[in-house]
């Protein structure tokens, strides 16, 4: 297989990184990646104080020193120069309406996925704008919204034991530039490529693709991910 690159003129070097939502597993495991990649990481909520604890954890928990702070998800946005959208699909849309000043000229990483949940397991949910990436790009058109990030494992981003992840994470955007900087992000993080995926009206298959990796795990007790072969 063929390494993908990214440009030589992506250098996100001191780009300080914001996730909203980051007092869940899937935040507070990519804030950590960020951190320990000598980033300053902003982790958001709605309660500060939440956000704080998180944060706090995150920092004793390393042998070597990381630059985590906790905020209200409003201070997170707006200190963040690249930020990460990981909070509920129930609340995604409220959340942003409300976060459409702070967001204004940023880079926004959407990687929620809407599913649902019942007796046969994980499926993905009809969005009236196409995706969540799509209604975050509808509701916040003074940023550059980018997905990424849908199929990285939580468990495996905060475990101390796992130093690389075998995953490539798909990236989907409209503007080059932007969807560089992203793919520059995640490969931060050890055995992780980034790879551009298309612009964000195919967004939609990348989120539903996370109920099959459900699927995949609860059958095989394992913690599934990607590989895209050929580039």
């Amino acid at each position: 297989m063929t390494e993908v690159s990214t440009p030589d003129s992506t250098d996100i070097t001191g780009r300080a990184v914001s996730v909203l939502g980051g007092t869940g597993d899937q935040g507070r495991g990519l804030a950590r990646r960020f951190a320990l990649a000598g980033h300053t990481v902003y982790l958001g909520s709605r309660d500060t104080e939440r956000a704080e604890k998180a944060a706090r954890e995150l920092v004793e928990a390393e042998s070597t020193p990381i630059d985590v702070r906790g905020l209200d998800n409003a201070a997170a946005a707006a200190e963040g120069d690249i930020v990460i959208v990981a909070v509920p699909w129930d609340g995604h849309k409220e959340l942003l309406e409300d976060l459409a000043v702070p967001l204004s000229g940023k880079i926004v990483v959407d990687c929620v996925n809407p599913l649902g949940f019942d007796k046969r397991g994980p499926f993905a949910l009809d969005v009236p704008e196409g995706s969540a990436a799509e209604q975050a790009a509808a509701v916040l058109p003074d940023s550059t919204v980018v997905a990424a990030f849908h199929h990285v494992s939580a468990v495996l981003l905060l475990d101390p034991q796992v130093e690389s992840v075998d995953l490539d994470v798909l990236v989907l955007g409209e503007d080059r530039g932007a969807t560089d900087t992203v793919r520059a992000l995640a490969e931060l993080i050890p055995g992780v490529r980034g790879v551009y995926g298309g612009r964000l009206r195919n967004a939609h298959q990348v989120e539903a693709l996370t109920a099959n990796l459900i699927a995949i795990n609860r059958r095989y007790k394992t913690h599934a991910g990607i590989r895209i072969t050929g580039p």
